[in-house]
């Protein structure tokens, strides 16, 4: 599945939500349901900067694709991690680079994050990026 085709399928979940409480709870639930991360995986290494809470995400390479983990010690920054997961991962370095992720928009996340929230949010797509890179600058070394 694409980035878009994942980003589509978020989309979709929260059309039918028209009050933004039930969109944070839509949020919340994600980041609930989310697969938790080992406790020897939640290292100030693998911390996001620029996070009000904590946000934690791991990156692996497997096969030409990256796989990513995440997990945060907040329900809403949980949410969106997890939202980013399910988007990204699975993808090549090169589709994360070259991706727009207009579901931040579409599902009105943008507007309705407090500015610290939304540069959080930034910090976490941030890091996915780097390591994205950082995966394809080690293949193009081989």
């Amino acid at each position: 599945m694409t980035i878009n085709e994942k980003q589509d399928e978020i989309i979709a979940e929260f059309e039918f939500l028209d009050d933004w409480l039930d969109k944070y709870q839509q949020i919340i639930d994600k980041g609930q349901s989310g697969e938790k991360m080992q406790e020897t995986e939640k290292i100030p290494n693998n911390l996001i900067e620029g996070c009000q809470s904590k946000v934690w995400v791991t990156a692996e390479y497997k096969e030409g694709k990256v796989y990513y983990h995440g997990e945060s010690n907040t329900d809403i920054a949980g949410g969106i991690v997890v939202m980013l997961v399910e988007i990204l991962s699975g993808q090549t370095p090169d589709e994360i680079l070259n991706s727009e992720l207009y579901f931040i928009d579409r599902i009105g996340l943008k507007e309705h994050l407090s500015p610290t929230r939304s540069n959080g949010m930034l910090a976490m797509v941030k890091q996915m990026r780097l390591y994205a890179m950082a995966f394809k600058a080690k293949e193009e070394e081989k």
